[in-house]
């Protein structure tokens, strides 16, 4: 049977006491997609992800995935899931070969797929090192390797490189590129809006438990280019210059066309984080 949404939310709404953590959210994520969950801390995102996974029930609405009702998760559910959070599940005083063999014999993986997967993501000559003793990079990359040992059809990735190094970082973005294009439905929850530019498919922006905006990254930023600019440089100036759109400008740029002098020329987009700004009124710190 082939599934049109990996995952569907309906109306999700979660309150904690007096607080209300998520209002009213709906979004869809196919197969081969990565779905961008965006906001500051404190935006619902992390409870999204744990109503996804079965750790909260919603106060209201619906959410399934892989067809089936997050309220009704059963063990052979989490066999086609992934997880990677803070929280990472690795056991400390085992090595990094022993916590995936343990979860490879648990979840019935091939023991051969463990050394693939320790080369994969650069910790072959780390296999012998005790978990408790990784770099936060390197313990990271082994969380990664646990969630998708077992080749699972969703997965749940959140804030996968917080507070890492830009090496580490483009290892674990290739990991994710390649699990897209084999058909992996993503969501990935991040404060960091570059990642979500560079990644994903689809984002939503979330603030204060709602939606505001849900769209391709590169959509948000041309319907939000309303103050839009261009970036020249010519060959009498020292820097480049800033100009707005306009007629006046038009015809600044072709006369240095015609006289040599442009060298380069950019049109200035709108940055996401410059779009959550302008849609919601709010930073990301």
């Amino acid at each position: 049977m082939t599934i049109k949404n990996a995952i569907e939310v309906i109306n999700i709404a979660k309150s904690f006491q007096n607080t209300t953590a998520l209002d009213q959210v709906s979004f869809t994520v196919q197969p081969g997609e990565i779905f961008g969950f965006l906001g500051p801390s404190g935006s619902g995102k992390t409870t999204t992800i744990k109503i996804l996974t079965g750790q909260l029930l919603p106060t209201n609405g619906e959410a399934y995935v892989l067809g089936q009702s997050v309220q009704a998760y059963d063990e052979h559910r989490y066999e086609k899931i992934g997880i990677v959070t803070h929280q990472s599940g690795l056991y400390d005083k085992l090595s990094v070969y022993q916590n995936l063999l343990f979860f490879a014999k648990m979840f019935g993986v091939p023991v051969a797929r463990v050394d693939k997967l320790l080369e994969r993501v650069g910790l072959s000559q780390h296999k012998k090192k005790l978990a408790g003793k990784l770099s936060q990079g390197m313990r990271q990359r082994l969380v990664l390797a646990r969630a998708i040992l077992h080749q699972p059809q969703v997965l749940f990735l959140d804030e996968p490189t917080s507070g890492l190094d830009p090496r580490t970082t483009q290892t674990i973005h290739a990991l994710i590129r390649e699990l897209r294009d084999q058909g992996t439905a993503i969501l990935l929850t991040t404060h960091d809006m570059l990642e979500a530019t560079r990644l994903c498919n689809r984002v939503a922006l979330l603030n204060a438990g709602r939606i505001a905006e849900c769209a391709a990254p590169q959509a948000l930023q041309l319907k939000y280019n309303r103050d839009q600019q261009y970036r020249v440089h010519i060959a009498s100036a020292a820097q480049d210059l800033l100009l707005p759109a306009s007629p006046e400008t038009t015809y600044q740029i072709n006369q240095w066309m015609l006289s040599g002098q442009l060298e380069t020329i950019h049109s200035c987009e709108p940055t996401l984080e410059d779009v959550f700004l302008t849609v919601t009124g709010r930073s990301l710190k």
